[in-house]
Order: structure tokens, then sequence, then C-alpha cells
């Protein structure tokens, strides 16, 4: 005799859903549930079921519950903290995070032409205009996140969830300084000139659908983000240089000092 066919409990597969957003970036760290009447209306389920689908991603570590409601977890931190450790100031960590996202980038950028959504590409150009606006008003931090807002849409529309949040990690250690000094590129007009260009041609090139083109962008805009990340450090090391010569000479006496002690 046939196995009778089993519907899933409604909690379930409501957290069920909820997690497939989570894993695909729609809902990302940090953002906030609408309330719990308004959830439930949307999801078209009664409030026990959803608290008790709430309760079970809680349980997984995805979502996260304060007085001001229910927040999506920060669940790649566990995987960034011991990052955080072994990168620290290590001197051969900045080249081997470029190396990586050449090999990487280029390709998320040419997926990401090809497979791009049109929700995504409403949030693409969106950002392409904030990015220009940011430059205009010449703030450093709102390029830096605009910058990385760009990158993490263009993961996105590549579809490649592995690429997706391994991105977000690194995203989550360059706003904490630990592979570099992420808002230094926008202390020079020179750099954030080249870097909103090298944006635009990026992003017009995914909404054109030209993956060649897109992929071709990204690895320019790479290539010139670690010459430009050189330069600056060379020029930091040689001022640092210059500033220990000088303090140095406050600890010799000048000539024909009495001596003493």
């Amino acid at each position: 005799m046939p196995e009778p066919i089993r519907t899933p409990p409604l909690a379930n597969a409501v957290a069920s859903h909820l997690e497939g957003l989570i894993l695909e970036g729609a809902l990302r760290p940090g953002e906030r549930l609408a309330p719990e009447r308004e959830l439930a209306e949307v999801l078209g389920v009664s409030r026990p079921s959803l608290r008790e689908a709430l309760a079970l991603l809680e349980e997984k570590g995805l979502l996260t519950g304060s007085r001001s409601g229910t927040l999506v977890a920060d669940f790649l931190a566990p995987l960034s903290a011991p990052l955080e450790g072994l990168f620290g100031h290590n001197p051969r960590v900045a080249g081997d995070y470029f190396e990586y996202r050449r090999l990487i980038e280029p390709e998320a950028a040419a997926l990401a032409a090809t497979r791009i959504t049109p929700p995504e590409r409403a949030a693409l150009e969106e950002c392409l205009a904030a990015m220009k606006a940011a430059h205009a008003r010449a703030v450093p931090a709102e390029e830096a996140a605009e910058d990385l807002r760009l990158h993490q849409l263009v993961h996105e529309a590549s579809h490649n969830l592995v690429m997706l949040h391994v991105l977000r990690v690194f995203s989550g250690l360059l706003r904490r300084g630990i592979l570099l000094s992420h808002e230094q590129y926008w202390q020079r007009d020179t750099l954030r000139g080249a870097i909103l260009e090298q944006h635009q041609a990026l992003g017009e090139a995914i909404l054109r659908g030209e993956a060649e083109a897109a992929g071709k962008a990204m690895h320019a805009h790479i290539a010139f983000t670690e010459a430009a990340f050189h330069e600056l450090q060379q020029e930091a090391t040689r001022l640092s240089e210059t500033l220990r010569k000088r303090d140095v000479r406050a600890l010799v006496s000048p000539p024909g000092a009495a001596g003493g002690r």
C-alpha cells in the first residue's frame, strides 16, 4: 500500500522559504524583518506558524531577535572572525587578496551580464546613480560604501551563491580595515575620478549584457586598484621613514651643547 503524501508543517515551509531568501542574498545580514502582523499577512500564514518558523531560523543562527524586531543575523561572523586573527597585518595578505580578485571577480561580472534579472538591473542602475552623487559630495566613507554595494550587486546578479557569500566575508573584513584601508582610495581626487569611471564602465557593460566587456572592465578595475594600493603603500613607507629621521634628531645633542645627565 503506497505511503500517504505528507505535507511538511506550515512553519517548516515558511522557515525554508525565508532561509532560501537569506541564502540567495535577498535578505541581507542586518536587515530588519517586517513586524510580525505584516509579515504573516505577506506570507499568508497565521502568526503562531510564523513565530514557530522564526524560532526555527533563530536556532539555526540565521535570525536574531532584538527589542527593535527580528533581524537577519550576521551568520558569516563565525567564519570571518578567525580570518581577522589569521590575516591581521600579514604583509602577504594584500597581494593574495588581489590575486584572488583577479581570478574570480571578472568571471562574476561576466556571469552577471548574462544572468541579471529586471529587479537586479534596477538596483544596479540605482547604485551607479548613487555612486555619481556620492562622488560629487566627495565624502570618502560614502564612496567606499557605494563601492562595496556595487560589487555586492554584481555578485548577486551572477547568481553564484558561493561567490556571493565569499565576497560578503571579504566586504566585512574591508569595512573593519583588516585586509587594507578601503577608504584610502577616496582621499585622492585622481583615484576617485578613475575609480568612478571604471565602475560606470563595468556597470554599463553588465546592463548591456556584454559578458566579455564586463569581465575585461572588472579585470582592469582590479588591476588599477592593486597598482594604486602599492603606490599608496610605498608613499606611506617613505613618509614613515622621513618622520623617523626627523624625530631621531631630538635624541642627539646639538654640536657644542654641554653634556650632562
